[in-house]
């Protein structure tokens, strides 16, 4: 892991009084992973985050992912974050970047998929770095195939990167109702937002059971 890809990520952060992690050198898995957190900041958001080379790139997305093929989620990248984020749960300190409290709605694997025309042959990073990428998601939530497409922004444009985030047709694509985040339950503790703030607490070790949302 490229120490630099993190420094964006720790100079938003006082590590004295947040208890987010600070990130070390990852233990790679068979499978690259991906988390979907909750964040109730100053906007509500879901954090769409895929392992990519050691980090997790991550993007904002106000409403969540969607199972909806005529559903396309707005995505705004944000900073790489730890890999060890991927487990963080609990309340960011009030005064401190992202303040407010976080559930993990989803976690699991993914698999990259051959892109279309124009990125057929990249890599799975360079795939993202050209602005569109798929990928199969195997969560406790998200099922099946996505793809992630730049919009607007990528190299030299002068303006900031916005992406869609977009079930693609499949087995596993529905017209379900969008995840409510209020009412939503984390994948590892059970927890909604409100429970995990009158906690007041970071993430319980173990495996909790998987709530609805």
């Amino acid at each position: 892991m490229d120490d630099d890809r993190l420094s964006t990520y720790r100079a938003k952060r006082r590590f004295g009084r947040t208890r987010e992690p600070r990130g070390r050198a990852p233990a790679g898995g068979d499978r690259p992973v991906f988390v979907v957190q909750i964040h109730d900041a100053r906007r509500m958001h879901f954090d769409f985050r895929l392992e990519v080379e050691g980090v997790l790139r991550s993007w904002a997305v106000p409403r969540g992912p969607s199972a909806d093929v005529r559903e396309k989620r707005l995505a705004m990248p944000t900073e790489d974050h730890p890999m060890e984020y991927r487990h963080f749960e609990g309340v960011i300190a009030a005064g401190e970047y992202g303040a407010g409290p976080v559930i993990v709605w989803d976690e699991g694997t993914y698999e990259p998929l051959p892109g279309s025309t124009d990125d057929r042959g990249r890599t799975f990073p360079e795939a993202l770095d050209h602005g569109h990428a798929t990928f199969v998601l195997h969560g406790a939530k998200l099922h099946g195939a996505y793809a992630l497409t730049r919009f607007r922004g990528g190299h030299d444009s002068g303006e900031r990167d916005a992406w869609l985030l977009v079930k693609k047709k499949d087995a596993r694509a529905d017209g379900g109702d969008a995840p409510d985040p209020q009412r939503a339950r984390s994948v590892r503790t059970g927890r909604t937002l409100r429970q995990v703030t009158r906690d007041g607490d970071v993430a319980r070790d173990g495996d909790g059971e998987h709530g609805d949302g």
